[in-house]
């Protein structure tokens, strides 16, 4: 893993996005092929009954945020372990400031002050990506939540086998895209500090102290674009809580496979009003990681290439199901598309 965590990651998300992405587009010579994907990718309400045979129910999501919460708490917990114990963000900077003057005086070579400026940056770089990974907490927290309290599949229900296989390893691989940077150090060290412990025991080891400030105040060193992503992420959180909201009340006086317009909030605008929120949600996360790491663009890739697709068929099948369906709705950008 400490070799090809990230190019593999790439790799898996640039063999799941392209073809959704184009099947998504209409382009000449892929209705076949979007036909196909339909298949494999459709659930719910547009799932044909032709492709129910390789299917589980709906209620299976909750595996989904199961999983995610799982993975994203222990890369959390390992890597916010990993900045604080390791590199020690609040203490360093007198470190940083003796090399300089060590450096100047003559008595330091200067490779030494070039490898104090990358730990610097590389300590940066970690609590960003504890950052990161705390919104994404956040939004599987709620996911988990809303598919336990707020939606009600029902039996008839059913998403195809090869949809939940992709949504497993979504959830598996979001919060590791997030920090692959990082990880192979984090787990390196969590796992050395664990040995150390069987070695020493408890007795040797120093007591730990849970100083919530000091936990926390390396966070109000992070940039513009952590705080900004940060507001730009509970604004998208709020509204997909609202949508979902809508969606799971829509069922309360109705019978199972009974459906209804949804309407407030964003589907005011669009379809698939908690689409637009979950690409506004990762785009925050885009944003808040500095946006220079190949495999979070490719992961925003994957999100906005399945949910414009999914959106478009979602879309269709309002105006087919309803005849008084609003006509300036749009599938999932307000106005556009």
């Amino acid at each position: 893993m400490e070799l090809g965590l990230a190019p593999l990651l790439r790799l898996a998300w640039v063999a799941g996005t392209f073809p959704i992405l184009f099947a998504s587009l209409p382009v000449p010579g892929f209705g076949c092929f979007h036909r196909i994907l339909l298949d494999f990718a459709a659930r719910g309400k547009i799932l044909k009954s032709s492709s129910r045979k390789f299917t589980v129910p709906q209620r299976y999501f909750l595996h989904f945020y199961l999983v995610a919460v799982l993975v994203t708490t222990t890369m959390l917990l390992l890597t916010w372990f990993y900045a604080y114990g390791k590199l020690i963000p609040s203490e360093s900077e007198s470190l940083h400031y003796s090399t300089v003057a060590s450096h100047l005086t003559g008595g330091s070579h200067v490779l030494s002050f070039h490898k104090t400026l990358t730990l610097k940056e590389h300590r940066y770089h970690a609590w960003r990506t504890v950052f990161v990974l705390l919104l994404m907490e956040a939004q599987v927290l709620r996911r988990l939540y809303e598919t336990v309290n707020v939606f009600s599949y029902s039996s008839s229900a059913r998403m195809h086998i090869l949809g939940y296989l992709t949504g497993l390893f979504f959830y598996t691989a979001a919060p590791l895209s997030l920090c692959c940077s990082v990880a192979p150090e984090a787990v390196s060290y969590g796992r050395g500090q664990i040995a150390e412990f069987i070695v020493r025991g408890r007795a040797a080891m120093p007591d730990l102290k849970f100083l919530w400030w000091e936990y926390a105040k390396p966070f109000l060193k992070l940039g513009w674009c952590q705080w900004f992503g940060a507001a730009f992420f509970i604004w998208g959180w709020c509204h997909q809580l609202r949508c979902h909201a809508i969606l799971g009340s829509l069922r309360e006086h109705r019978g199972a496979d009974e459906y209804a317009i949804p309407r407030g909030d964003w589907f005011e605008y669009v379809s698939c009003a908690h689409y637009l929120a979950e690409i506004v949600i990762y785009a925050s996360i885009l944003l808040a990681s500095g946006g220079l790491d190949l495999t979070v663009w490719l992961l925003f890739s994957f999100v906005v290439s399945n949910l414009v697709f999914a959106a478009a068929e979602t879309h269709r099948w309002y105006h087919h199901k309803f005849d008084n369906y609003p006509v300036t709705r749009r599938a999932i950008l307000p106005y556009v598309y």
